[in-house]
């Protein structure tokens, strides 16, 4: 950034007022949670963990699961990356009885995220292409990803789990967006969730501070803390964390951390 030629702004959005107002959220009922929707609200809720040692049977069933895996692309990152079968071993099938996965991958995973989401129990219907742009909106041609040739796009795999209802035909399976941070996606592929699949429970995984949205539930190690409104969550949260199942996954991945760095792998 210090070193471009071009201007570049950045949205302040610590003030930033939602036009439909604050909203109190009451405590969710059992009901509401299995029925997978959502009423209107103007905050997203967030929860900073290791996905690997969450019990994610605890966050309940959602319409929607969006994962952006910090994939090894073999390749010096600013971020911590999982094995292919760490991020296969995920119990990504507990959040889902009928809905939507949309899966990021690279170039290198591309066969590997489709075992996964065959292995999480989803069939692929459909793959979104987001092409790059500078600020000057021409396609990014010298990125610095890719082993052959120089990445100007990335695929997102779609998946369905089951029979869940959704308005199709909406939107086309390309987005055209300007690059950002590092690995940050588009934004708008949240506006075609939300038409794809408007009012429903929404979880994302492996997300940052900018990934938080109203009626998202956004789980990472790089999160701002954690923030819930649902009491429910909360409970089970608080159980999870004093739990000896969480303290057992903790020992248990340390233990392989150690194997690895023994055989040169880390």
């Amino acid at each position: 950034m210090d070193t471009c030629q071009y201007v570049h702004y950045e949205i302040d959005r610590s003030s930033y007022k939602s036009p439909l107002g604050t909203t109190t959220v009451q405590k969710e009922s059992s009901n509401e949670a299995s029925n997978h929707t959502t009423k209107s609200v103007t905050h997203g809720q967030w929860i900073q963990c290791d996905i690997r040692l969450l019990d994610l049977s605890i966050l309940g069933k959602y319409s929607i699961v969006m994962i952006d895996p910090p994939w090894d692309i073999h390749m010096e990152l600013t971020y911590g990356t999982l094995n292919d079968d760490e991020i296969q071993l995920l119990n990504i099938q507990c959040l889902q009885d009928d809905g939507y996965m949309f899966l990021w991958v690279t170039g290198r995973a591309m066969e590997k995220g489709r075992e996964c989401i065959q292995h999480w129990g989803y069939r692929i219907v459909q793959e979104i292409v987001w092409i790059k742009t500078n600020q000057l909106q021409r396609i990014i041609r010298t990125g610095r990803t890719g082993h052959w040739l120089n990445h100007s796009k990335e695929h997102c795999l779609v998946a369905v789990k089951g029979f869940p209802s959704a308005n199709t035909c909406i939107d086309c399976d390309v987005i055209v967006s300007e690059v950002r941070e590092t690995s940050r996606k588009p934004d708008e592929l949240y506006d075609m969730i939300e038409r794809l699949s408007p009012n429903t429970r929404k979880v994302e995984l492996f997300g940052r501070q900018h990934n938080v949205r109203p009626g998202w539930l956004t789980l990472g190690n790089q999160l701002d803390g954690t923030f819930l409104y649902d009491h429910d969550l909360q409970d089970r949260l608080g159980q999870w964390e004093a739990s000896p199942e969480k303290a057992k996954r903790v020992s248990d991945l340390e233990t392989q951390k150690r194997r690895r760095a023994d055989h040169g792998l880390l």
